[in-house]
């Protein structure tokens, strides 16, 4: 493929039919490396056809005449990339890829399927750091996952700034667990503590996080509960 074949403009209302047969037919071509969809042909048209171009940039990428592929994002997510099988392996991934990375020069994030080897090779090729995984019950197909990122020039910052996201979210959990202490002291007949519950805490929340492990998990746990108990006295 030569550079004036292969060409990237931002999507317009027009182009959603196309694009939703672009995403149908590279999920169809890449067999098992999808788990299978949750909704029928119909229902994919008109959720592409619903599609806010205010919201979202959408970029298109055309080969002569044939519509080749998209890329679909946010201001810190990489939504959507799909081309379509006839013209995969030939640089319009990459070209999509490198559009939105372009626009987007101070990194951002996607959802890749665990089981989806060549999209993930894909990503890694270009830089992308693969994040923390998940066991698919939130996604619609119930199937493994990984949150990928791109963390443009300069990862340090990128990354720092995720973990910022994280620790906001770790103040709101801890300050509910706080409350929920202090009012559980209100009701509890004993002040000792129980450690069967706690072990059993402990045990709930490595499955959750089972790169840190058990005992780690559990000390975690211990000074939670201990520095909640602390306030609520």
């Amino acid at each position: 493929m030569t550079s004036t074949e292969l060409a990237l403009r931002p999507a317009k209302a027009a182009d959603l039919p196309a694009l939703a047969e672009i995403h149908l037919a590279s999920r169809r071509a890449a067999g098992a490396a999808f788990p299978p969809g949750v909704h029928g042909d119909d229902e994919v048209r008109a959720w592409v056809a619903g599609w806010d171009l205010a919201t979202y940039d959408v970029w298109l990428a055309t080969v002569g005449e044939e519509v080749a592929g998209y890329a679909r994002c946010t201001t810190t997510w990489l939504d959507d990339l799909y081309v379509h099988p006839d013209h995969q392996g030939r640089g319009v991934g990459g070209a999509l890829f490198d559009t939105v990375a372009a626009h987007r020069p101070g990194g951002f994030c996607l959802w890749v399927f665990e089981s989806n080897e060549p999209a993930r090779a894909f990503y890694v090729r270009r830089g992308c750091l693969e994040l923390e995984r998940t066991d698919g019950t939130a996604n619609e197909e119930r199937a493994p996952d990984i949150r990928v990122a791109w963390p443009g020039p300069d990862p340090l910052t990128f990354l720092r700034g995720l973990i910022d996201e994280a620790d906001l979210v770790l103040g709101d959990v801890l300050a509910r667990r706080t409350a929920l202490t202090r009012v559980v002291q209100s009701v509890k007949p004993s002040g000792e503590r129980d450690a069967r519950r706690e072990a059993e805490i402990a045990r709930r929340v490595a499955a959750v996080v089972p790169e840190l492990g058990e005992q780690r998990v559990a000390r975690i746990v211990d000074v939670i509960i201990t520095e909640s108990l602390d306030a609520a006295r």
